[in-house]
């Protein structure tokens, strides 16, 4: 199992990665980030990141509540012009997610979501 800093940085490495974060959807706080402090992502808009962000899985949660989905959320993704934004849902540590910043043009997402769901199985708190 990694340390909640191992994760980041490991996270980090992945191909185009501007920036990573943990979260908590249940309260809304920023528990760690590491970026790269690009002027496309700079790392400080990471914690804002993730209280803004917080509020966008909360509404999914309630959306599936209402269609009264039985399956867990995973991800949820959103694609800018020039940046993918991956919400990865940590199955085993409720109310956790990872926030991940890629960069379009140097990023491969399909790869990005295997490393980051290896990296979310291995982390513990």
């Amino acid at each position: 199992m990694q340390k909640l800093q191992d994760s980041l940085v490991k996270a980090l490495s992945i191909d185009g990665a501007l920036g990573v974060a943990l979260g908590d959807w249940k309260t809304g706080m920023c528990l760690g980030y590491k970026g790269t402090n690009s002027p496309a992502f700079p790392e400080a808009n990471l914690e804002l990141a993730i209280a803004g962000n917080t509020e966008v899985i909360r509404a999914k949660m309630r959306v599936a509540e209402s269609l009264k989905l039985t399956d867990k959320i995973e991800e949820v993704l959103i694609l800018l012009e020039t940046q993918y934004h991956l919400m990865h849902l940590v199955q085993h540590i409720s109310g956790l997610f990872f926030y991940l910043v890629l960069d379009r043009e140097k990023g491969n997402l399909a790869l990005a979501r295997i490393k980051l769901g290896q990296i979310e199985k291995e982390l513990a708190l």
